[in-house]
């Protein structure tokens, strides 16, 4: 969503759009997603060396109760995204029909633009579904948590470029807190969090709930890398996918609520070797002091933090920051701060490349758009979160220095290091 990092469920709190609402079950995308035309918005392109394949897995955690629906076992969908070969059946949609339905309604009602105008569901991504995986030496694997409320295809412009960069990418959509997760066969999984009463408590629960979810999500990698199909439905996976994964090797990154998935999965989870922090807060009451383990007890691993805009009218940085700074503080392990000053939340997502074609295409003033991407230029803005996300990922997985994080770069003059 378009909210502000601050509480868990203020970075999910457009979960307050759940009342922009999308349908329970099949058949549930907008009559704006069924559009054969419309202005579509594109991506930028991934800019590694290989061509990048895409695959869904339907995984089903059999015994584990889902924590916001009674009587069901936990479900997820995930995405995985590696180096390809030539070939596949078609470019991937950008969004299921879900998605994308509420994504026209969501940039309808929050920003005013016309109603069915946008053909999101036309939208590709720059991966082929299903195209026969890249031979070689087994791939480190980079795991993707999205912000509260967010769908797991709103990271795709980072998660594609990684993938383009050698990397194994799995994508993680949390069922009932993400707007809207379509399974197969057309079910959808609506937001299904429930709002008031004690907030701490449930945004723990939404913490913890995510946690459990990269977990068995590692595990089931685990099952596919020895040959397994993890896939509920035993659907047809690209030949030679679970011999891509190097599960010694594994990072994770995410935005806001998935940024502090990131910290507390590597707090719970040795397997996880370095995570990245996409602006997202490590409090659930940051007010009142009550933050997360990770904030509380530190890493002993790689982590990165990546800020944009400003905190209770700071800059969003360990320096002002006190979840950041009690992280930094009992951290053992590297660590660095990098600060984007002209971006702001959603910088850190899709969004920044998407609401400046919407600005341009519709005329909305600049003040709507910058609320949510800020004033950085948007093409800066993505080339500079590939270098650093991707760099990071590079040195402490496969163990590549970067100057990077040891001195300004001129290349990326959006960003400081904060010391």
């Amino acid at each position: 969503m378009f909210a502000r990092r601050s509480l868990v469920l203020k970075a999910a709190a457009a979960l307050s759009l759940a009342g922009v609402g999308v349908a329970a079950s099949g058949g549930g995308a907008s009559a704006a997603t069924e559009r054969q035309e419309g202005f579509r918005v594109e991506l930028p392109a991934p800019g590694g060396p290989y061509r990048v394949g895409t695959v869904e897995m339907h995984l089903v955690d059999q015994g584990r109760p889902d924590p916001w629906v009674a009587g069901r076992d936990r479900e997820l969908m995930v995405s995985v995204w590696y180096p390809a070969r030539p070939g596949g059946e078609r470019a991937a949609p950008y969004l299921s029909a879900a998605s994308a339905g509420y994504l026209d309604k969501l940039t309808t009602e929050r920003l005013g633009v016309p109603a069915g105008r946008v053909d999101y569901a036309g939208v590709r991504s720059h991966a082929r579904v299903g195209a026969p995986v890249l031979g070689g030496a087994r791939r480190p694997v980079v795991i993707y948590s999205p912000g509260g409320g967010n769908s797991r295809q709103l990271g795709t412009m980072l998660v594609e470029d990684l993938a383009s960069r050698g990397y194994v990418v799995v994508t993680v959509d949390h069922t009932y807190e993400a707007s809207a997760v379509e399974f197969p066969g057309g079910r959808v999984a609506a937001q299904s969090i429930p709002r008031g009463g004690d907030t701490v408590e449930r945004d723990r629960k939404m913490i913890a709930a995510r946690v459990g979810d990269v977990r068995f999500v590692l595990d089931r990698l685990g099952d596919l890398a020895a040959g397994r199909n993890p896939d509920a439905g035993g659907r047809r996976l690209p030949a030679g996918l679970g011999r891509a994964l190097d599960l010694t090797r594994v990072g994770m990154f995410g935005h806001s609520a998935g940024g502090f998935t990131a910290g507390e999965t590597m707090l719970a989870d040795k397997r996880v070797d370095a995570g990245v922090n996409l602006d997202g807060s490590l409090a659930y009451a940051l007010s009142d002091g009550v933050y997360g383990d990770v904030a509380q007890r530190g890493l002993d691993r790689p982590f990165l933090l990546m800020g944009a805009g400003t905190a209770r009218q700071q800059p969003h940085t360990h320096k002002f920051a006190p979840d950041w700074k009690a992280l930094w503080e009992r951290s053992t392990g590297w660590r660095r701060d990098v600060y984007m000053a002209a971006g702001e939340h959603s910088s850190y997502t899709d969004y920044q490349s998407i609401l400046p074609q919407l600005r341009d295409e519709f005329g909305m003033p600049d003040k709507v758009i910058s609320g949510f991407v800020g004033t950085v230029d948007p093409d800066r803005s993505v080339r500079t979160q590939r270098a650093y996300v991707g760099g990071f990922f590079d040195q402490h997985l496969r163990g590549r220095p970067q100057s990077l994080f040891d001195r300004p770069s001129p290349r990326h003059p959006d960003v400081e290091l904060v010391p």
